[in-house]
């Protein structure tokens, strides 16, 4: 059998202990540690990490983006603290956003007075794209 390394110390020194939930438990000899093998997470792809970012630097709520995307408010959150996101320091900053497909979008950018006194961004989201929305401030 090949050894197993700890995924706690990297010490290749872990022998076999029990069965748990049908998976071989180990035991690293150096530090104690218990772990299984075959723990496969279900890993996110790095397209929706992005997005999901890009809609939070733009306002969008947790929630928001959880119902957009599909992926965890709690997922998102996480992201943020590890990519040390900030949010915009302006608090008066409310986006409106709308999901559009290829033909909707283009009518409503054909048309002057939505586009006009605005600020927009326009990102991709599958087969779909998220006009998000803000008037400009007046000095």
């Amino acid at each position: 059998m090949a050894t197993q390394k700890c995924p706690k110390c990297q010490s290749v020194t872990a022998v076999r202990n029990g069965i748990i939930a049908g998976r071989q438990r180990f035991k690293c000899k150096a530090c104690s540690y218990n772990f299984t093998v075959d723990k496969v997470g279900k890993g996110i792809s790095t397209y929706y990490v992005i997005k999901a970012l890009q809609l939070y630097i733009e306002g969008v709520s947790l929630r928001e983006i959880e119902r957009l995307l599909g992926v965890s408010h709690v997922s998102v959150m996480n992201w943020v603290k590890k990519y040390q996101i900030k949010v915009p320091e302006n608090l008066a900053y409310h986006p409106t956003y709308k999901v559009f497909n290829h033909s909707e979008l283009t009518e409503f950018m054909s048309k002057p007075e939505n586009v006009a006194g605005a600020g927009m961004i326009i990102t991709e989201l599958g087969d779909k794209f998220m006009l998000i929305r803000w008037e400009r401030f007046r000095a």
